[in-house]
């Protein structure tokens, strides 16, 4: 009697716990002329948010500079800080707002707010806070910071220590920030072949990776979950069950 009432709750929590409500990615990504979309043809240019922070520099004039504004003697710049507002403060024109600009486009138009004060300006500018975050089944869970605006979620997966013995390689969740106001979701399947040179391979800064346990895993985390509260009720029971086996 108490195993069976153990089974039976068990195939009750699994039945939860292995439903999979996701839509695997399988289908390459096309453009609107129906042709697949390869990795080495997708333009992208990360669009400057509040909050980033920036490196700037004018050259000829690292009093501007912001590495010189900084005053620090590490080797890694801490850079000026987006506002909530999305404008940037800099010597000479006060603030400007960068928010919603490609890193090209920001560039362009502080040139274009420093000649006014400065004969021939050149400016550099980059966004030094771009990352993608690794979660789930891998070895090293954490930040990944981006030197560049290009990187394959395989890449993303190397430098996070490669996927766990318990990932669910049919299920890889990127979570991509649209907009502020939706997230869209893509689930890569690693195990087909025909999408592993595709567009749907790229991420972009700000992208959060879930590596999915696989069914097994998300099965012994339900047993886990209930075990306690089978020993509860296993201890619960044995006076009873013993006391009718012995009466019989």
């Amino acid at each position: 009697m108490k195993y069976l009432l153990l089974l039976f709750t068990l195939l009750a929590f699994s039945a939860c716990g292995l439903k999979n409500d996701y839509v695997l990615f399988n289908q390459a990504q096309k453009n609107q002329n129906n042709q697949v979309l390869q990795s080495s043809n997708i333009k992208f240019e990360y669009k400057i948010l509040p909050h980033d922070r920036i490196s700037v520099i004018v050259y000829k004039h690292p009093e501007l500079s912001t590495k010189n504004m900084n005053n620090t003697n590490t080797q890694e710049e801490t850079g000026l800080l987006v506002n909530s507002e999305g404008y940037l403060r800099l010597p000479l024109i006060r603030k400007i707002k960068i928010s919603g600009l490609t890193q090209t486009e920001a560039e362009e138009k502080i040139t274009a707010a420093f000649r006014t004060y400065l004969k021939t300006p050149n400016v550099q500018l980059e966004v030094l806070n771009k990352r993608v975050y690794v979660i789930g089944e891998v070895n090293r869970p954490g930040e990944i910071k981006l030197t560049n605006e290009r990187l394959t979620l395989l890449q993303a997966l190397a430098s996070a220590g490669d996927l766990t013995v318990n990932a669910n390689r049919r299920s890889i969740l990127v979570f991509k920030s649209g907009d502020a106001k939706r997230v869209r979701t893509r689930v890569v399947n690693l195990t087909d072949i025909n999408s592993l040179m595709t567009a749907n391979l790229m991420v972009e800064p700000n992208d959060i990776i879930y590596v999915v346990p696989n069914n097994m895993q998300i099965f012994n985390n339900k047993v886990n979950e209930i075990s306690p509260i089978f020993n509860l009720v296993s201890n619960a029971l044995s006076p009873f069950v013993t006391l009718r086996v012995l009466t019989n």
